[in-house]
């Protein structure tokens, strides 16, 4: 198991951030981590990666307990933050060859490992702009590369696409997609489901500090109806109900005298359907 928590807690004062967490994540697997703002998200990743002190609970990284002093863990992590990280003044190439020295890199492979990245990341062409100078989706991109400076083992990011048009972010879940097919343990957490749906192999979904719910999107869709039958009642209220079948979904959409939409459940109706709260 890569990754591991036991009643993983975190609290400041009277409230209960991260509320008893228990999550498994295994090896070269990818983890989405949906919930809205306030789920306690980003404070479970905090913890995870060493930079918050759990109130109670244990982390394990790859079977040893992880904590604030153990520098060969971390050594293992790549993170990519909600808010930009970069050196504003820096230009893209000398963001990642400072990264690449803090990880105490040799020189040369200082100069090898930020022409990879470059290259990897399609930033190769804009190397000597000046971060401050680059483009939302760009910037992303370069968060990411720093992340992946020293080839950690586990690469947790937190909304990595937030902000961004829709070419930048599908350019972004294909270095992400690349990184799973290399055998990376990746943790995403994000408001867009698409994301989620497209990226994961298993998706947490987290609300009131607690995880509720870990399973694969095909089975979290099954578990709650394959077809789901939309439709505006005499209330002016939308409604969906959700069938095991087509045949159940049709029948019932046949006894309707409104207009209705019937399609196949989506990771957002099962979201929805459990915490009554959109993402938006």
């Amino acid at each position: 198991m890569m990754i591991k928590t036991e009643k993983l807690t975190k609290k400041y004062g009277d409230f209960t951030a991260v509320n008893h967490v228990d999550l498994q994540v295994q090896a070269g697997e990818f983890l989405g981590l949906l919930g809205p703002n306030g789920a306690g998200k980003t404070t479970l990743i905090r913890m995870l990666v060493g930079l918050a002190k759990a109130s109670a609970g244990k982390i394990y990284i790859n079977g040893q307990i992880m904590g604030r002093n153990k520098g060969d863990l971390k050594g293992m992590i790549g993170i990519v933050p909600q808010h930009i990280n970069l050196d504003k003044e820096l230009t893209v190439r000398e963001n990642l060859l400072f990264c690449a020295k803090l990880f105490k890199l040799p020189k040369e492979q200082r100069e090898k490992r930020a022409e990879e990245l470059l290259e990897f990341v399609g930033l190769k062409n804009v190397e000597k702009r000046e971060s401050q100078k680059l483009s939302g989706g760009m910037q992303r991109k370069l968060m990411i590369a720093k992340a992946l400076i020293n080839d950690p083992h586990i690469l947790y990011l937190d909304e990595p696409t937030v902000g961004i048009d829709l070419t930048a972010r599908r350019k972004i879940w294909d270095i992400l997609k690349t990184m799973k097919n290399k055998g990376k343990t990746i943790m995403l957490t994000t408001h867009y489901i698409e994301e989620a749906e497209y990226l994961c192999d298993k998706v947490a979904l987290m609300d009131e500090g607690k995880i509720f719910y870990c399973d694969t999107p095909d089975n979290l869709k099954i578990k709650l109806g394959k077809f789901t039958l939309e439709y505006f009642n005499d209330n002016n209220e939308t409604e969906y109900r959700y069938f095991k079948s087509l045949e159940q979904a049709k029948q019932e959409a046949g006894l309707l005298e409104n207009e209705y939409t019937l399609r196949k459940t989506s990771l957002e109706d099962v979201f929805y359907n459990f915490t009554n709260r959109k993402v938006n």
